[in-house]
């Protein structure tokens, strides 16, 4: 716990002439950050604020998945800031750009939410978001939630942690970041990676996807490969459109996938 508590007053005064008002909370261990952060959100608590654990017990992905998270071996935080972006659509891509590029220039971008490296899921990204008592404005309470692998984690321990009853494709060989950041901690990828999120994700809201696309591209790990869609349908992954949606190209034409529909992997 003491190497995340060295980084986040610096990491606090990187962050809070961008975000007024805005905190950084270290704990030794909770159930999820993101859990958390949304509570206190639908509590009314609305101040921008960053969580971070050295453990969780309970962390969440995208579609039920859990996330492996041990002390010392990975970060796991959640960001909570207000945002009334014109368009919500492609904000997980967004993200998943500003981490990739602040992390190292080898890891790519998985659509819609995973950060690899060398082919293996490195992280992961959920954002959510709770209703925020000035909804006339369209402003709501986002949460992002990241987790990073630091180690590489065992293969074992993160497949048992696939959702009961899952019957899709075993999960993928992780990978840590350590394995092209030799020595780095959790608290320095954190003191790294916080700071142009928070920059990134106003831009977002201010700009959209759009800003964010070119950069997307250039990180585009399916780009032109052949993959599988969770309902059996099989094609030709071409990017994605300006709502950030996959385009795949299948025997009946090019077809946009959204997050909530699929999961997506090579075959």
């Amino acid at each position: 716990m003491f190497d995340l508590l060295s980084h986040a007053e610096a990491l606090w005064e990187a962050v809070v002439p961008t975000l007024p008002g805005f905190t950084v909370e270290v704990l030794p261990s909770i159930d999820s950050t993101s859990s958390e952060l949304m509570r206190r959100a639908r509590a009314g608590l609305l101040e921008p604020v960053l969580l971070t654990a050295e453990e969780q017990t309970a962390g969440r992905g995208r579609l039920g998945k859990g996330w492996h998270s041990k002390p010392g071996q990975s970060l796991t935080f959640s960001l909570a800031l207000p945002l009334a972006p014109v368009t919500w659509a492609g904000l997980s891509l967004a993200v998943g750009v500003s981490l990739a590029q602040s992390l190292h220039p080898d890891i790519r971008l998985k659509w819609p939410n995973d950060l690899w490296l060398q082919q293996r899921k490195l992280g992961g990204i959920l954002v959510e978001t709770a209703s925020h008592g000035d909804a006339s404005a369209g402003l709501r309470m986002v949460v992002i939630g990241v987790g990073i692998n630091i180690a590489r984690p065992d293969t074992a321990a993160v497949e048992a942690q696939r959702p009961e009853g899952a019957t899709t494709m075993a999960a993928m060989a992780p990978a840590g970041l350590a394995e092209v950041l030799v020595g780095i901690t959790a608290g320095e990828v954190m003191e790294r990676v916080v700071p142009a999120l928070v920059r990134d994700v106003l831009a977002f809201a201010s700009q959209g996807f759009g800003a964010f696309a070119q950069r997307f591209a250039q990180l585009d790990a399916l780009q032109g490969l052949a993959v599988q869609l969770s309902d059996g349908t099989r094609g030709t992954a071409c990017g994605v459109d300006d709502s950030g949606a996959l385009q795949v190209l299948t025997d009946r034409g090019m077809q946009p996938v959204t997050s909530a529909e699929v999961s997506v992997r090579p075959c």
